[in-house]
């Protein structure tokens, strides 16, 4: 009886969660799996991967960066010529939360111009972390879908561990979305 009213009470949980998922904590598989799956994301649109990629880079972007009074909802597209990245994460302000949308430099496989605390060369895939201003942290969805696109990344392009940087503070944040 006991286990009957556990599944209940989850069930009602669980599909309140997936109906309207929390800012950050709790994780709600429904709305992940609403998005686009990450291997779908990285072949589309590419003929081919015909440049030599050795290294990924991941760094935040600001919204107010690129929120034009045009692209100002959760349902607007991002206008990819005002980035300088491969793919960008959006977090909710531009695109769905969690959605990666790749930009006409990987779709064309050219290189990005490293700008500011950029380490990598013209081997580098570029990945833009949308968040709302320097101070704030990537959502859960963000940094599951960031996760994951690394992966995909990685492993079909022999990218070594060693060659991923992320933000410095991705790890706290990480660890953070985790625990609460």
């Amino acid at each position: 009886m006991a286990a009957l009213i556990s599944i209940g009470i989850g069930t009602v949980v669980l599909k309140t969660l997936g109906s309207s998922p929390l800012e950050a904590g709790a994780f709600s598989l429904s709305e992940y799996y609403h998005l686009k799956p990450v291997e779908e994301i990285v072949s589309s649109n590419v003929a081919r991967i015909s440049r030599h990629w050795n290294s990924i880079e991941i760094s935040y972007t600001d919204a107010a960066q690129i929120v034009t009074n045009e692209q100002s909802s959760a349902s607007s597209p991002v206008n990819h010529a005002l980035l300088n990245y491969h793919f960008i994460v959006c977090g909710g302000l531009i695109g769905e939360d969690g959605q990666i949308q790749s930009t006409e430099e990987w779709q064309r496989q050219l290189s990005t111009t490293p700008v500011g605390t950029w380490y990598g060369s013209d081997q580098t895939i570029h990945i833009g972390v949308i968040v709302d201003d320097r101070m704030t942290h990537a959502t859960d969805f963000q940094i599951k879908r960031t996760e994951m696109l690394v992966k995909v990344l990685s492993r079909r392009l022999g990218i070594q561990p060693a060659s991923i940087r992320y933000p410095d503070n991705w790890w706290q944040w990480r660890a953070w979305s985790r625990s609460s």
